[in-house]
């Protein structure tokens, strides 16, 4: 076994990582990537994990998620600006399509400051807590 075969292994890790997070409905932490690359048949540890997303992420093929009040999570670049919903009961984060606040923030901004980003992250409960609160 030669070196090549350790780099395409890394490769392999890297591409199947990213396809959990680009099948993911939304932004997902280090232990929940880890949790479905297993499910996927994929065998690695999660300081694999911890090293491959801060690889994607050096790569600027992921984005960081910084949620109120929990871990970081991630998500892939391409999806491009929109925000999140985080359930409150579950911790479930969802994503939200688009940005309607773009335009209407900068028009509030003081003369002179440019905006370069801003998150929203909407709470409340999850379709199955929902569901759950109402049964119970």
């Amino acid at each position: 076994m030669t070196a090549p075969q350790v780099g395409q292994r890394q490769t392999r890790q890297r591409d199947s990582i990213l396809r959990v997070l680009e099948s993911a409905g939304g932004p997902l932490s280090v232990p929940q990537i880890h949790e479905r690359s297993q499910k996927k048949g994929l065998k690695v540890g999660i300081a694999t994990v911890y090293r491959t997303v801060n690889l994607l992420q050096d790569a600027g093929l992921i984005l960081p998620v910084a949620l109120p009040g929990g871990e970081t999570r991630y998500e892939p670049a391409s999806r491009g600006h929109h925000h999140h919903f985080q359930c409150r009961k579950c911790g479930r984060v969802d994503d939200l399509s688009g940005c309607l606040l773009s335009s209407a923030v900068e028009r509030m901004l003081p003369r002179g400051y440019k905006l370069e980003g801003h998150e929203i992250t909407l709470s409340g409960l999850c379709p199955a807590c929902n569901r759950k609160k109402r049964a119970g």
